[in-house]
């Protein structure tokens, strides 16, 4: 990977699972899927959502770039590139153009306005990386996966995710019991 710097290989068996080795990328695959998707068939309980009382819906305001440019800001400029090989210190260069910001303001705020999350968006990659100071690399749970997904994508996601998480605070929409 181009964009981690080069260090040392940890000590590493055959990973084994269910204690028997993994020797074919069959089984590998197997092991790890196993070990890092354990939720993904259980089924969630949405009864709950019935007891939560009905609240007044509020307008969503356009974003602005107050709130791309905290975002942004709060971004590692030394993380893994998106998907799209894009790094957030790109990124900030990009939006330093008012044309640029100007119209991935507008991309954001059209998906929101017509409830439309691009494919290319959800496209995402999963490498698996080794967990720091593991003396042996010999299960699946001395390995961790990360999600490349496209750089854009994100950073929308977090400005959504920052309005989500204080905007009903201030419109009384989120109340203590």
């Amino acid at each position: 990977m181009n964009w981690v710097k080069n260090h040392k290989l940890p000590a590493i068996k055959a990973i084994k699972y269910n204690g028997r080795p993994c020797l074919k990328i069959k089984n590998l695959w197997q092991a790890l899927h196993e070990s890092f998707n354990t939720a993904q068939h259980q089924q969630a309980d949405t009864s709950i959502l019935k007891e939560i009382s009905n609240k007044a819906v509020f307008q969503w305001s356009p974003f602005s770039k107050e709130e791309f440019m905290s975002a942004i800001n709060k971004c590692n400029n030394n993380s893994t590139p998106g998907l799209d090989r894009l790094s957030w210190k790109h990124l900030k260069k990009i939006l330093k153009s008012s044309t640029c910001f100007d119209n991935i303001l507008n991309i954001a705020n059209t998906c929101i306005d017509l409830g439309h999350w691009p494919s290319h968006f959800k496209v995402f990659t999963s490498i698996i990386i080794p967990k720091p100071n593991k003396t042996l690399y010999d299960t699946p749970k001395t390995f961790r996966p990360i999600i490349l997904l496209n750089t854009l994508g994100k950073l929308i996601e977090k400005v959504v995710s920052e309005r989500l998480q204080f905007q009903p605070l201030s419109n009384n929409s989120i109340y203590s019991c």
